[in-house]
């Protein structure tokens, strides 16, 4: 890595490093304990030595960090932790400084950016006709999730964020007030307790959710567009306009698939607080506009529109008050926003009434808007009688924000999905049909028959019985649907996205919630056609159920009442991925290829059916639970599966790097909507020799990765002794218990994010990569010219491509020589050292394999930046696994010393911030 590290644009980053430790240091100098700085500048310097080779240092190492009392190895754990979180915002500031960078030097612009995908649309012939028919179809969906693996408080990020703010001004020159003033938030975030004194609740997850949008989306959205319309303005001399594509989503308050914590009330909560808080931003932008939009009626003449739609509100004002406004009467751009902010005003108050009773249903606010809609006609009348008297720059600024922002958010800030199990519903299903006297043993149906019975519910449903006739599990079923018509009728069908249903097998599983919906008013029929209200996402999670997509989905596009209801929902089949699951149960090669094909299936089925489809892709943030670089993640789905429009989770800690800054958001957003462009100008999918390739490589992978964590005597004991898992169990990240049965220990039992984590914590990484190197050995062992074949899906195809990408990120952000430490945890070290010695030949075969079909010199040889990042974190990262070891070795041994297994959830912490990685 030491030509990596000569690169001069790199320095100005190692500058800001070498500033930000140094600021470090003298606060622990000043307010840690005696003894502290002392020990952390040992341990750096100690294990920067080993790194460059210095191998007789270890030992001693050891010793000085075994001798050390809890307190002191707690504060050395608090001071590395804080040096991650401020390279962190280094590392984001200099990417940021980049991108300005090649901005101000003009030419194409960075990958990713708008310019970039623009001047490889126009590339490829795409005329400003077919573009405007892309955009005019594109959809962009984030869906934020409260799954547990977000290690931060939401007081620390709010200190991180200030950080960050200092930083960017110490870019136009350092300055001693800029440098004190950084050093005193660092000192600040010092004596700041980083861990939760207790696990946060469904509610705390919803408030946290809402940070990320206060703090940074919604100014981030009309960036993105006012950046879109410039960019199409330099790339097309014929003006494009684009409709809203921006939709964000969340499952914080409305994911109950194994969290016992979300309840009715809890979505309640959630809904209100999301409309609380985007109608309050509304609030505070139509008093800016008012301020602004100051224009006299003797200076200016309205459109006819306007004046209509004025007059209008004043008769509306009028009726339910018994007298005009006094205010702004020759004024009539304010007059107008004085109108539509009462009208907000009386929607947040409704709201706020409902949230501080804990009502149980909502009602319309009186004076409020009956639909976002009405609300942007609103502002689209005054920006188009603006541009009527020649105020267009006017109108182009903060108006036109608020109407994007207004487009993108609605009145619901995100739509919420609803999230429950298949058999859950089954069990729900099976008592509501026995109370209504409609089937005695719905359990004992085969699926044919539940799916004629089921049919016949959705067209005529009984009347629902009161939930009190239920038990409180069905119930818990049964309220959330409820909700869901009674709260549609009173903020519109906008206020949710989709209702997901987790472990679904067969096309029953979702005509059972189709008619669940019917019992309670959400589809039917009208003089007019079908009604439906809900639109259901069934989630295909294990390599099986990714295998059998297209006969389950092909047997519910064949039932004509479904399709019906397909159609009144918009026509859309939403479909969504487990990228989590199926690497824990397959393997990552199984799971991303059987992710490719079953893509591939869906949407050839729905074009064959003549429906649209929408994927979900269910992505967590490390590359073994489908995370890794959104751009090139986008790219490298299979043709003709975008189509314009994609929808995906952003979960834990990874929407903390995305969204927790605003700079960060826009570049974030903006790679994923460029992503989603050019995926349109990919035509045809990879060779068939290239799709033979990856088929046998995936059956390689799946076979050597099931042999060992399914076949492998004591593989799940040294899971649990060779990881934190255990403990990580107790750190308080999330609301969601780690393990779906609380006493098995199992891979169907864990989680697929502490799965994902404790492997991380322990530097094995493996569910990254395991399996892989056996796969790619086996196949070019058998195979003549399989090298060569290999490395021209590496460079002609996106999938392959990004594949190895993220395989070589996972195996550089893994390290064997640490691994090995936390094998010699296991008390069976006989076992323990057999199965270790297995992952790490699987680990050097990876390796080989990857830099023989890529060519390079070592791993990330392409992206020297996160080369040179993820090296200079690992002497940092050593003295924290040492310390960690040592720590799950006193928690073991002495479990009623509270005090060590406080310090091993620092160390938790710790390590995560240094591998921008929890789950």
């Amino acid at each position: 890595m030491n030509e990596l590290a000569m690169d001069p644009e790199d320095f100005a980053l190692r500058a800001r490093v070498k500033l930000l430790g140094k600021l470090l240091g003298q606060v622990i100098a000043r307010h840690a304990r005696p003894g502290v700085f002392e020990v952390v500048e040992e341990l750096r310097t100690g294990f920067i030595a080993l790194r460059n080779g210095e191998r007789d240092g270890l030992e001693g190492l050891d010793r000085m960090i075994r001798a050390l009392d809890a307190e002191t190895l707690m504060q050395v754990v608090r001071a590395f932790t804080i040096y991650f979180q401020l390279v962190n915002i280094a590392d984001e500031l200099y990417q940021h400084r980049a991108r300005r960078q090649q901005v101000a030097q003009g030419g194409r612009l960075w990958v990713g950016s708008f310019d970039d995908a623009l001047a490889s649309a126009v590339e490829s012939g795409l005329d400003a006709t077919a573009m405007s028919e892309l955009l005019g179809r594109m959809r962009y969906n984030p869906v934020f999730t409260a799954h547990p693996t977000e290690a931060k408080s939401r007081t620390v990020m709010e200190a991180l964020r200030r950080i960050f703010v200092l930083n960017e001004r110490l870019e136009d020159g350092e300055s001693s007030e800029i440098v004190e003033a950084i050093g005193r938030e660092i000192q600040t975030l010092w004596k700041t307790e980083e861990l939760r004194g207790q696990r946060p609740t469904a509610e705390d997850e919803i408030r946290n959710t809402l940070h990320y949008f206060n703090q940074s989306i919604i100014q981030a959205v009309p960036v993105l567009c006012r950046n879109l319309e410039r960019a199409l303005g330099r790339s097309y001399e014929q003006r494009i306009r684009f409709p809203a594509f921006l939709r964000f989503g969340s499952w914080v308050g409305g994911d109950r698939d194994g969290n016992p914590f979300v309840t009715v009330n809890t979505s309640w909560y959630a809904l209100r607080m999301q409309i609380r808080e985007v109608l309050t931003y509304y609030l505070r932008q139509t008093d800016v506009l008012a301020d602004e939009l100051s224009h006299s009626r003797r200076w200016c003449a309205p459109t006819p529109a306007f004046e209509a739609s004025l007059a209008e509100d004043e008769a509306e004002y009028l009726n339910r008050t018994g007298a005009l406004p006094e205010r702004f009467a020759q004024e009539p751009y304010r007059r107008k926003l004085y109108l539509m902010r009462e009208r907000l005003t009386a929607m947040v108050e409704q709201v706020q009434v409902e949230l501080e009773n804990r009502a149980q249903r909502s009602r319309r606010a009186s004076g409020g808007y009956a639909s976002v809609a009405d609300f942007i006609d609103d502002l689209r009348l005054i920006h188009q009688s603006l541009c009527s008297h020649g105020d267009d720059n006017i109108a182009n600024r903060r108006l036109k924000d608020l109407i994007f922002a207004a487009e993108a958010f609605g009145f619901s800030l995100a739509r919420l999905d609803l999230r429950q199990e298949s058999p859950r519903h089954e069990e729900a299903v099976a008592d509501l049909l026995r109370e209504a006297g409609r089937c005695e043993d719905y359990a004992a149906l085969d699926e044919p028959q539940r799916m004629e019975l089921l049919t016949r519910i959705v067209e005529n449903p009984p009347s629902p019985p009161p939930l009190e006739f239920f038990s409180e599990s069905v119930r818990q079923v049964l309220a959330p649907i409820q909700m869901m018509a009674q709260a549609q009728n009173v903020f519109g069908e906008e206020t949710f996205g989709a209702y997901v249903i987790s472990m679904a097998h067969s096309a029953s599983d979702v005509m059972e919630v189709l008619a669940l919906g019917s019992v309670y008013g959400l589809t039917g029929w009208q003089a007019d056609g079908a009604v439906c209200r809900m639109r259901i996402a069934p989630l295909f999670e294990t390599i099986e159920d990714l295998a059998h997509i297209r006969p389950v989905m092909q047997a519910l596009l064949a039932n004509p009442v479904y399709r019906q209801m397909l159609e009144a929902s918009g026509g859309d089949q939403e479909v969504m991925l487990g990228y989590s699951d199926s690497c824990k149960d397959g393997g990552i090669l199984a799971s991303s290829w059987n992710l490719y094909n079953a893509q591939r299936e869906v949407t050839t089925l729905c074009r064959e059916q003549g429906v649209g489809c929408l994927l979900f892709h269910g992505r967590g943030g490390t590359v073994g639970r489908g995370g890794g670089p959104t751009h090139s993640s986008i790219l490298a789905q299979p043709p003709d599966t975008v189509n314009g429009r994609i929808k995906f989770t952003e979960q834990g800690e990874m929407i903390f790097y995305r969204y927790n800054n605003p700079e960060t958001a826009v570049y974030e957003l903006t790679v994923g909507v460029s992503g989603v462009i050019k995926h349109a100008l990919y035509a045809d999918d990879a060779p068939q020799a290239h799709l033979d390739a990856m088929a046998r490589l995936a059956a390689e992978g799946e076979a050597w990765y099931r042999e060992l964590t399914e076949h492998t005597e004591g593989f799940f004991d040294y899971f649990y002794d060779a990881t934190p898992v255990a403990e990580i169990g107790s750190l308080n990240i999330g609301s969601r218990p780690s393990h779906r049965k609380k006493a098995e220990r199992g891979k169907y039992s864990i989680r697929a994010i502490p799965w994902v984590f404790a492997w991380a914590q322990s530097r094995h990484t493996l569910p990254a990569w395991l399996g892989v190197g056996t796969a790619l050995e086996r196949f070019q062992a058998e195979h003549p010219d399989a090298t060569t074949l290999l490395r021209e899906m590496a460079e002609q195809w996106p999938y392959f491509a990004n594949f190895l990408n993220n395989t070589q990120m996972a195996l550089t952000k893994a390290d064997m020589d640490i691994a090995r430490r936390y094998a010699e945890l296991a008390p069976d070290q006989a076992k323990a050292q057999a199965i270790f010695s297995v992952i790490e030949a699987e680990y050097r075969r990876a390796c080989t394999e990857i830099l023989r079909i890529t060519g390079q010199a070592q791993l990330l040889g392409e992206d020297p930046a996160l080369g040179r990042s993820l090296e200079r974190r690992r002497p940092y990262l050593d003295p924290l696994n040492a310390i960690q070891t040592l720590l799950i070795e006193r928690c073991r041994e002495r479990p009623d010393e509270p005090v060590w297994k406080e310090a091993l959830l620092r160390s938790i912490n710790g390590i995560a911030a240094g591998m921008r990685n929890t789950g």
